[in-house]
């Protein structure tokens, strides 16, 4: 059997990332990410742009923005959202590919962001290097590079069909997500077993995946930053720029490169 990498289970996520990250994360950092876009005066790279949470509110915002991701599911739903009927204003360009690999130009951006733990999907210190050292490519002399991290997940305790969220989606279903994590420590690795109950009609479908993800702290992610070129201008504990501490809600790295 082939190893898990972490771009498996994101097919199967797309049908239901919008609904449970309008429970969890929201827009919370969208305006965030609008500033450090803004501030680059230049085009922007977000890697794995997914259904366009971050990259549609920022193209409509007036920024030049592409957005790249491996799953071709995930983009399908960001092209409906980008031309769904009612919605106004510019979109974000979109390619598919991936982010190891970044099919574009030697300094074709003025700024790179990482939202929302995209890099700990890399499950490898080879994938994340890769990764690191291909957005350094794109990126002028002093370019920008974000990457947002979800604080220290292998501290969280594991557990088995916890009920995670249940409500009202979209055509008259009902979501029920039944979640178990599963812990390697040793790798640090999060394994997030997802399990959907999807009621329509009378009638109950079940809809399993798993997404794993890789935990690096601050320290560690500094390093494998400056390795591949970037110096870190600051680390922020929360999207309103307060100073970061291992305690933090999120953990963000704003680099240039050298």
């Amino acid at each position: 059997m082939a190893a898990r990498q972490g771009w498996h289970g994101w097919d199967e996520y797309a049908p239901f990332y919008d609904w449970e990250n309008a429970r969890t994360l929201g827009r919370r950092d969208v305006a965030f990410w609008r500033q450090i876009a803004r501030a680059a005066a230049g085009r922007v790279l977000e890697l794995g742009c997914g259904t366009g949470r971050v990259s549609l509110p920022l193209a409509r915002a007036g920024i030049e923005l592409v957005g790249i991701d491996r799953s071709s599911a995930m983009l399908a739903r960001l092209r409906a959202r980008a031309g769904a009927r009612g919605r106004r204003g510019p979109s974000p360009d979109i390619v598919r590919g991936d982010i190891r690999r970044l099919p574009f130009a030697a300094a074709a951006f003025a700024a790179v962001i990482a939202p929302y733990g995209i890099l700990q999907s890399l499950l490898s210190d080879r994938d994340l290097q890769a990764a690191l050292e291909s957005a350094a490519r794109v990126l002028p002399r002093g370019g920008v590079f974000g990457v947002d991290l979800v604080p220290d997940v292998p501290k969280w305790p594991e557990y088995t069909d916890r009920v995670q969220h249940r409500g009202r989606a979209a055509a008259g279903a009902h979501f029920t997500l039944l979640e178990s994590v599963r812990q390697d420590r040793r790798r640090r690795l999060t394994t997030f077993e997802q399990q959907y109950l999807v009621r329509r009609r009378g009638r109950t479908m079940r809809h399993r995946f798993a997404l794993t993800f890789r935990s690096l702290s601050v320290p560690q992610m500094s390093r494998r930053l400056d390795k591949a070129g970037f110096a870190v201008e600051s680390v922020l504990g929360d999207y309103r720029g307060r100073p970061w501490d291992p305690r933090a809600d999120v953990w963000i790295i704003l680099a240039k490169k050298r």
